[in-house]
């Protein structure tokens, strides 16, 4: 069954939880950095965030390939922007739908490189000093923080019931990956490799 997740924002909700899995990880980020990650969350809560507007007005997702071709043929400020797009959506997929780029022709992988050049390129074009050091953060941290997204991801689909701890438990059979199996056994489960099969 579900759970009820009572907070006063939803910005609070996901400070709380990335606070609580960076801790966990040991994952050292500045505040600034993991404010701007709160914020990512937040935006991306609403999934038509993740999608662009194509020229028939349907979502679509836009390939990082051709995200970084645009930003390669733009001025400054507009490369800025079409780099961070890049890089947060990157980020996003890689730590929430790993599972879904496995099925895809490029994985996770690609996603991580695409996403920390992305970053580490706005380091280099930022106009200040503080801006640069959160992105130059963001990319150097990169594999770090998709673990982190991806550790709260699985978390909230085992909290999601039956459904969503199965799928955390096919995961972790497939993967052997020792954070599921913490997150199984902190859900009260006792996951045994080789069950479901």
């Amino acid at each position: 069954m579900s759970q009820l997740v009572t907070s006063p924002s939803l910005k609070e909700f996901f400070k709380s939880l990335l606070e609580e899995t960076i801790r966990r990880r040991q994952v050292s980020v500045g505040q600034t950095t993991e404010f701007y990650l709160v914020n990512l969350l937040a935006e991306f809560a609403s999934s038509d965030k993740l999608f662009s507007k194509g020229d028939d007005g349907r979502a679509e997702q836009e390939p990082l390939a051709v995200l970084y071709h645009r930003a390669l043929q733009q001025q400054r400020d507009e490369r800025i922007r079409t780099l961070r797009r890049l890089g947060d959506v990157s980020l996003y997929q890689a730590g929430f739908f790993s599972d879904a780029l496995r099925e895809r022709p490029v994985g996770a992988d690609y996603y991580i490189q695409m996403g920390g050049a992305a970053y580490g390129q706005i380091a280099e074009l930022a106009p200040g000093a503080g801006v640069a050091s959160v992105y130059r953060e963001l990319s150097a941290r990169f594999r770090a923080l998709v673990e982190v997204l991806a550790e709260i991801a699985a978390r909230g689909l085992v909290r999601n019931g039956p459904a969503g701890a199965l799928k955390v438990y096919e995961r972790w059979t497939r993967t052997g990956d020792d954070t599921l199996q913490r997150i199984l056994v902190d859900a009260g489960l006792v996951p045994v490799k080789g069950w479901a099969n």
